[in-house]
């Protein structure tokens, strides 16, 4: 599908398809008339590329193949997955284990996940036995990009792979000579390049979940040229047991469900993969602890909080002089 020309003889043209569970998009402004086939198949490639390396879904993926190997055996990985479980690291030692890739075994636990087995709440004591085999300081890399599997440790690259995947087809996208795009994998976008009318591509943060539909929150523009945006939040993947309210947002130190998680966390940043990242990690670590991380590693990070008033937005300082500049 395409939507208007322009005098320059450019047009934006939208493809989708399904990965990694979700949907994806793209808008890109080429010139009127240009074949689309070869560009959707492209992407879509460059999809299950990140699929069969990443995928805790996929039994033969790379990432599936490594958990279930066994203690003491290295693995030679493909330098995707690489790049994408050493920023995972970075990140995990930033935020001080806010961000883990090796949470797997405890979100399985609590039923969520490829391996989950329906929604419950563990014990105490089932917490305490599976903690162990989570901790991303148990990644040990030998001579390279061979990963040595310790025994038990189950990486979960759910909280980064989507990221990585906006990344992955942008960069595809420009090598096959599309000099602009707006590309959304599952909520995650990353813009680049200007519009036929010279304007940059415009998203709008998400104001308010649905059940908060009142709240007057002002609208929060942003402009993405080299830049992306990833949100996370409690309303996405949850159950309610007793009256509680449990996300899908793991904090790997405790061992549980973020408690009172945000409504939602929208981070922006140079690329897709660690905006995703850091959206879980902002997530995990709340706005008190997170605003004061953001602050002091000059992340744009955006909380909006539940409180008996309804919701209350909080914005870092990056945050904010994107919207400033925001034309």
């Amino acid at each position: 599908m395409t939507e208007s020309s322009s005098s320059s003889g450019l047009e934006i043209a939208s493809l989708g398809g399904h990965s990694m569970g979700t949907r994806w998009s793209a808008r890109i402004v080429v010139r009127a008339g240009r074949d689309l086939h070869g560009l959707h198949a492209g992407i879509q490639d460059v999809l299950d590329q990140v699929v069969a390396q990443m995928s805790t879904w996929e039994a033969a993926s790379d990432i599936s193949r490594y958990n279930r190997a066994p203690a003491g055996t290295t693995h030679a990985l493909p330098a995707e997955f690489v790049h994408v479980l050493r920023a995972a690291q970075e990140i995990a030692l930033a935020s001080g284990g806010a961000f883990d890739p090796s949470v797997g075994p405890m979100v399985a636990l609590w039923g969520f996940g490829a391996a989950g087995n329906g929604h419950r709440v563990p014990s105490p004591a089932e917490i305490a036995a599976i903690a162990p085999r989570v901790g991303w300081q148990r990644l040990q890399w030998q001579e390279g990009q061979r990963l040595l599997q310790p025994g038990g440790l189950e990486l979960d690259l759910s909280g980064i792979a989507k990221g990585y995947g906006v990344d992955a087809v942008a960069r595809w996208l420009q090598d096959a000579g599309v000099h602009s795009a707006l590309v959304e994998v599952g909520g995650e976008l990353f813009g680049y390049g200007r519009k036929p009318d010279g304007q940059p591509w415009r998203v709008l943060v998400e104001s308010a979940p649905e059940e908060d539909a009142e709240a007057d929150l002002p609208p929060r523009v942003l402009a993405l040229d080299g830049l992306a945006v990833a949100t996370s939040g409690d309303r996405w993947h949850r159950f309610d047991v007793d009256d509680l309210r449990y996300s899908h947002s793991f904090d790997p130190r405790s061992g549980r469900p973020v408690p009172q998680a945000a409504a939602a966390v929208t981070v922006l940043a140079g690329d897709a993969m660690r905006a995703d990242a850091w959206a879980t990690a902002m997530t995990v670590l709340g706005v008190e602890a997170g605003l004061a991380l953001a602050a002091s590693l000059d992340l744009a990070v955006r909380f909006l909080s539940r409180t008996p008033s309804g919701l209350q937005e909080h914005l870092s300082d990056a945050f904010l002089r994107q919207l400033e500049t925001t034309p």
